[in-house]
């Protein structure tokens, strides 16, 4: 849960970042992409470090 929601909100925080910088629809596209698998990773590791101090 905590992998989608990250990825989620990197594709927001992606795509806000580059239309405030005048980008075109593919650099929009671009930048939510590539936030959106820089935040879902850090979620899955998020999510990992929980698991293994929860057991």
């Amino acid at each position: 849960m905590i992998v989608i929601a990250a990825a989620l909100v990197g594709a927001l925080l992606g795509g806000l970042t580059a239309r405030r910088r005048n980008g075109t629809t593919a650099d929009i596209a671009q930048y939510a992409a590539g936030y959106a698998i820089a935040f879902a990773l850090l979620g899955m590791i998020a999510t990992l470090v929980i698991h293994r101090l929860m057991v």
